[in-house]
């Protein structure tokens, strides 16, 4: 695995050595976090799980080999993590951020933090001033994303004025504007609309559903206009499953644009170059080093590298373990916040704004919020 002493373009600071974690929640996303952490024995380690039903903790124990405990108060009678990952309910997840960060605990919260405003502003006056808290929010990680962030950085299309995200939906969708962008939490004000249309399904989360009937799908349009620099946020239902729509990402700046992987730019007097972010894939053809994602360059120059070579883990799941090792390094002064509690507030009082708009077909001003 590579060393990031070694390695400029690694994205994500790595700690020294394995942090213990736990994880309070048993649900889809934690078992993300449990079977990561498996792959990492030098930097992670699961020192216990929380779950309240005996049949389910019966399960993940067998599952994971990891100590399950009922209460959180078993859990620390009988361990010390270095953070704890909350993987629970919207509506039970600010009441475990409170009482964590009470006992002093660091915590990466799954999105979003709180599942309102009212609950947000909540949260942040009651733990925001501890900068104990960090959301796992790690669209931004994964490979592509990434990459483009370091192209968008180094200047490569100028000053970037737009972001326009077709892809992921909500916060998600806000973060990755906000990032690429390379703003902080600025005011804005938001509109958006709904429109309709027959689309199939044929694959969701659970798998393919063999059904060619179309059904009535909405996409939702909406514009985040933030002064100087703007977001377009463009989703379909089941947008991450659906092969049937694709995903595009489209960054806007001064001299050029990123339009996915199309780098278009004026590279001198009368002279417009076009460029490609080429992924680097092993395993092909007589490539015997197995399946993996190697690094992301455009045109010659490394932007992206790997943390996690030799697991052969998909995007989602590099991006991941990314916010995963991320959050272990800040607990041990060996790297920065990864995303801060502020930050993950903000995505999600956008995303609000988005389904407001939407809802009353009027703009919303987005503004005078407690962490911005």
């Amino acid at each position: 695995m590579p060393d990031p002493a070694d390695d400029p373009v690694l994205p994500v600071a790595l700690p020294s050595g394995p942090v213990p974690f736990a994880v309070v929640g048993y649900g889809w996303r934690a078992q993300f976090f449990l079977r990561l952490a498996a792959l990492l024995p030098e930097r992670l380690a699961v020192c216990g799980l929380v779950v309240r039903r005996p049949d389910v903790a019966g399960r993940a124990a067998a599952t994971w080999g990891v100590p399950t405990y009922p209460t959180l108060d078993d859990l620390l009678a009988a361990q010390r993590p270095g953070f704890v990952v909350t993987s629970v309910p919207w509506d039970a997840n600010p009441g475990l951020v409170r009482d964590l960060v009470g006992r002093r605990l660091p915590v990466l919260t799954e999105t979003p933090p709180a599942p309102d405003l009212a609950a947000l502003a909540g949260l942040w006056a009651d733990v925001g001033a501890s900068g104990l808290v960090q959301v796992a929010e790690q669209y931004h990680l994964m490979p592509g994303h990434a990459a483009r962030r370091a192209a968008v950085a180094a200047g490569t299309v100028g000053t970037p004025s737009q972001v326009q995200v077709c892809s992921t939906h909500g916060y998600h969708a806000v973060s990755l504007v906000r990032t690429l962008l390379g703003i902080g939490r600025l005011p804005a004000t938001v509109t958006g609309t709904t429109l309709h249309g027959p689309l199939v399904d044929p694959v969701g989360r659970d798998g393919w559903t063999d059904d060619p009937t179309p059904r009535r799908a909405a996409n939702v349009l909406a514009t985040l206009d933030f002064g100087d620099v703007s977001g377009v946020y463009d989703f379909s239902d089941n947008q991450w499953h659906n092969p049937l729509r694709g995903r595009r990402v489209v960054v806007r700046g001064s001299h050029g644009e990123i339009d996915t992987d199309d780098v278009t730019r004026l590279a001198g007097p009368r002279t417009v170059v076009r460029s490609r972010l080429e992924r680097r894939q092993v395993g092909y053809d007589l490539d015997l080093d197995g399946y993996d994602t190697d690094h992301v360059s455009l045109d010659g120059r490394v932007l992206w590298r790997n943390p996690f070579t030799g697991l052969r883990l998909a995007d989602e799941e590099i991006a991941i373990a990314s916010m995963l090792v991320a959050t272990a390094a800040w607990t041990r002064d060996e790297g920065p916040e990864p995303y801060p509690l502020r930050d993950g507030c903000h995505d999600h009082a956008l995303s609000l704004a988005i389904d407001e708009a939407v809802a009353t077909g009027r703009s919303v001003r987005v503004e005078d919020l407690p962490w911005a």
